[in-house]
C-alpha cells in the first residue's frame, strides 16, 4: 500500500507582501502530476491547509479543486487541522465528504476513532489528531492539574484504542522536541509547546505537520514531510519534497521523498549595490526568483528597493551587513545555536541581578509558573 504524506500548504499565505497563491497553484499541480505517476492509495495532509483561520476566497477555491482532483482519482484523503486553521471551518461538510473517501478530523472532542484502509495484504488504522493545546485536553478529560504539551498528547494517545495487529498511523500537528524550526513557523516562548517523541511509541508511523523542513525526529518513522514551498529565507537551502510511504507490513515500511520544484525559488544575494547589479552577476536563471538582497555598502543606498527591483522583479527583502549594523546587534546567534528557553533567560537575568544562578527549587517553581501561564494563554 502506498501513501503520500503532505502538510503545511498554507494556502493564501503572503510572504513579505507577495501573494503566494500562483506558486501554490503551481506546486499543487506538480503534486497531482506525481499522484498520476505514482498512483498512491491515499494522501495524508497533516494540517495548516490554510495560512489563516479565515482564509481568502482564492485559497478556499484552490483547495476545493485540489480535493476534487484527488477524489475523482478515487484516492482516500486523510486531513487534519493545524494551528493556522480553524478546526470547525475546515471540518465543515466532513461527514458528507466521507462518502468520497475524504476524511477530515472534526474539532477535537476527546475521541479519535481509527479510519481503516486495507488491501489484500495490509490493514491500516489511521488516527487523525488535530492540533491541540493542553487546556483543550484538560477540558474534555476533566483534568484539574496543568498539563504540559507532552502530557496532553500522551493522554490523547492513551484514550485511543489501538489494534496492535494493524499498521497504526498517527497524523498530528505538533512540535516534537529535537526538530529544527524555520523562521516562518509560529514559535511558542521558550519551547513550551514541545512534545517528547517517546509518546508516539505505539505507532508504526507518525505523519507530522507544523515544521517546514523535511526531517525525522529521533526515529525514521516519526517524520515531518515539510511544506511544499519555501515560506521564508531561512528555508532557502531546504529541498522541498513530498514523502512517500510504501507499506508491506508493520515491520516493512519504506520511506522515500520526491523533490518538488517551485515556480520561483528563494535566493539570497550578497554584495555591494554595484556588485549585485553588474551584468555578469545577474544570472538569467534566478532573475525571476524571490530575492533577499544583503547589501554590504557602508552607506545606505538611496531608494535601493526601487532601483534593485529593476534588476530583480521579485525582490522581497533588503538588509544591510556592514560595520554599523554589526555593531548595532545586541544578540548574535550562530548557525546551529538553539534559542534559549524562557527558564534559561530568567536564570540569566537572576544571575546578573544576584551574582549567582537560581537554585534548583527556584527553577522548579519558575517552571511551574511558566506552565500555568501557558495553560491560561491556551
Amino acid at each position: 500500500m502506498k501513501l503520500f504524506h503532505l502538510s503545511d500548504l498554507h494556502l493564501g499565505k503572503r510572504v513579505n507582501g507577495f501573494s503566494m497563491i500562483d506558486d501554490q497553484k503551481y506546486i499543487l499541480g506538480q503534486i497531482m502530476d506525481r499522484v498520476d505517476e505514482e498512483k498512491p492509495d491515499g494522501v495524508i495532509i497533516a494540517g495548516d491547509v490554510y495560512d489563516k483561520a479565515i482564509p481568502p476566497v482564492e485559497a478556499v477555491s484552490l483547495f476545493d479543486d485540489f480535493l476534487y482532483q484527488l477524489s475523482v482519482r478515487k484516492l482516500s484523503v486523510f486531513l487534519i487541522s493545524g494551528n493556522h486553521d480553524s478546526a470547525e471551518r475546515l471540518a465543515f461538510g466532513g461527514r458528507l465528504m466521507e462518502a468520497s473517501n475524504i476524511y477530515v478530523s472534526p474539532a477535537f472532542t476527546g475521541t479519535v476513532e481509527p479510519i481503516e484502509l486495507k488491501d489484500k495484504k495490509t490493514t491500516l488504522h489511521i488516527y487523525l489528531l488535530p492540533f491541540v493545546k493542553p487546556a483543550l485536553v484538560r477540558h474534555f478529560f476533566d483534568i484539574e492539574e496543568p498539563l504540559t504539551y507532552t502530557e496532553a498528547i500522551r493522554v490523547c494517545i492513551e484514550k485511543m484504542k489501538l489494534d496492535r495487529a494493524a499498521v497504526n498511523i498517527l497524523v498530528a500537528h505538533q512540535f516534537v522536541t529535537g526538530a529544527v524550526r524555520s523562521d516562518s513557523e509560529e514559535v511558542s516562548v521558550g519551547g513550551m509547546d514541545n512534545v517528547d517523541a517517546e509518546v508516539f511509541e505505539p505507532f508504526d508511523y507518525v505523519a507530522l505537520g507544523h515544521l517546514h523542513g523535511p526531517q525525522k525526529v529521533e526515529k525514521e518513522h516519526i517524520r515531518y514531510c515539510g511544506s511544499p514551498l519555501k515560506y521564508s529565507f531561512s528555508e532557502r537551502t531546504q529541498v522541498k519534497s513530498l514523502t512517500v510511504l510504501e507499506i508491506e507490513s508493520k515491520d516493512s515500511i519504506a520511506l522515500r521523498t520526491i523533490p518538488l520544484i517551485a515556480k520561483h525559488d528563494m535566493r539570497q544575494i550578497r554584495g555591494t549595490y554595484e556588485e549585485i547589479t553588474r551584468r555578469d552577476f545577474i544570472a538569467e536563471k534566478f532573475k525571476e526568483d524571490y530575492i533577499e538582497a544583503v547589501l554590504t555598502d557602508e552607506e545606505d543606498v538611496p531608494d535601493a528597493a526601487r532601483k534593485l527591483s529593476i534588476f530583480y522583479p521579485n525582490l522581497m527583502k533588503i538588509s544591510y551587513d556592514n560595520t554599523r549594523t554589526r555593531s548595532d546587534r545586541e544578540i548574535v546567534v550562530t548557525d546551529g545555536e538553539k534559542p534559549k528557553s524562557e527558564i534559561d533567560l530568567l536564570d540569566d537575568l537572576y544571575t546578573i541581578q544576584n551574582g549567582q544562578p537560581m537554585s534548583s527549587e527556584q527553577r522548579a517553581f519558575a517552571l511551574r509558573l511558566f506552565e500555568r501561564i501557558q495553560e491560561e494563554l491556551a
